[in-house]
């Protein structure tokens, strides 16, 4: 499976539109993580708990994405778009979504 934020691949012809797809992943926080972010806010530095869990909610919307572009017999998704939001109660959950067009390539 193709992944592009373009609205084409260079050098391959659109072969058949199959539809817009969506993959979504939302990840609860934990109390600990939140806490040692809330010191790494304070001295400085990356907060590498969230990265990773950032990261792991991105390679779910990914999987979800290209599984239902699969699921409609295409081999490339199309126009990617990433959207990244705290949600729940006092953002306590952090949501993935990556949308974009399943598409035939030829």
């Amino acid at each position: 499976m193709i992944f592009s934020t373009t609205p084409a691949i260079e050098g391959q012809a659109i072969k058949q539109y199959k539809g817009i797809v969506v993959g979504e992943a939302i990840l609860g926080t934990n109390i600990f993580r939140d806490m040692f972010a809330g010191i790494r806010d304070i001295v400085g530095g990356r907060s590498g708990a969230y990265e990773k869990e950032l990261a792991r909610a991105r390679e779910i919307a990914f999987s979800e994405l290209e599984q239902r572009a699969a699921e409609l017999g295409a081999n490339a998704v199309v126009g990617i778009d990433i959207d990244y939001e705290v949600v729940g109660k006092d953002g306590s959950m952090m949501m993935v979504s990556a949308c974009g067009t399943a598409v035939l390539l030829g």
